[in-house]
């Protein structure tokens, strides 16, 4: 049994003061991981789902047989770690602009770390997806991808920083274009309803999109919740 609640870890990044603990869920009898960002919370082991349905989502609507794909935001590694659940994969870049959420995965202090560190096709990177989109992303040898999978901002216009603002404009999602394959796949987690707006500029920019709604069982409503998974390609 694990302590009722523990602070793993503190740090202090430019975003602000980042935390991971682990807590001992009372009714489910569970251990919860948490990430807190200042006073938001990113992330928590007890609602996964979305984020693992960016990741089988996103290889499931994928092409070919041997898929190289980036992965845009660490967290907890579900959405890796769902990704991987494909055999086609055979390179998974996971990049992350906090060196302290990655170092969380080497030294297993999250549940999945010790298994996306144990797969060899699966690597960290330490860098701004947001600016590495806008430059070339140049990771495993380079553009282009087979999959470009996105967990990170709460949606397209909430965000965890202003400077992410470009990538969800039309400018920005051409530069995703430019790197993904014919026939690729672009993924974006959102925590809201799908949003018409934001389906229309996809629309403007790939050629097939559409708003995944995906449910799941929310114990502390006792109803179900939904986020929003963004599918398009080029």
């Amino acid at each position: 049994m694990s302590r009722a609640f523990e602070v793993l870890d503190v740090r202090s990044t430019r975003m602000g003061e980042l935390m991971l603990r682990r807590r001992l869920e009372p009714v489910l009898q569970i251990d919860v991981w948490e990430v807190k960002l200042g006073e938001a919370f990113l992330m928590s082991s007890m609602f996964t789902a979305t984020e693992e349905a960016v990741g089988r989502l996103g290889t499931a609507d994928t092409p070919d047989d041997r898929l190289r794909v980036v992965v845009g935001g660490l967290g907890l590694g579900c959405t890796a770690a769902a990704a991987l659940e494909d055999e086609r994969i055979a390179e998974l870049y996971v990049i992350d602009a906090l060196a302290e959420v990655i170092e969380w995965h080497e030294r297993g202090l999250v549940s999945l770390g010790p298994t996306l560190v144990a797969d060899d096709r699966c690597a960290f990177v330490h860098g701004d997806f947001f600016a590495m989109v806008d430059g070339g992303i140049d990771v495993g040898g380079g553009a282009p991808y087979d999959a470009i999978l996105v967990d990170i901002d709460h949606t397209p216009d909430f965000h965890l920083d202003d400077s992410h603002a470009g990538f969800y404009s039309e400018a920005g999602l051409h530069r995703v274009v430019d790197q993904l394959v014919p026939g690729g796949t672009f993924a974006l987690w959102s925590d809201d309803p799908p949003e018409d707006a934001f389906v229309g500029l996809l629309g403007r920019v790939f050629t097939d999109v559409r708003a995944e709604v995906v449910e799941f069982p929310n114990h502390y409503t006792g109803a179900n919740s939904a986020c929003t998974v963004y599918l398009a390609h080029p």
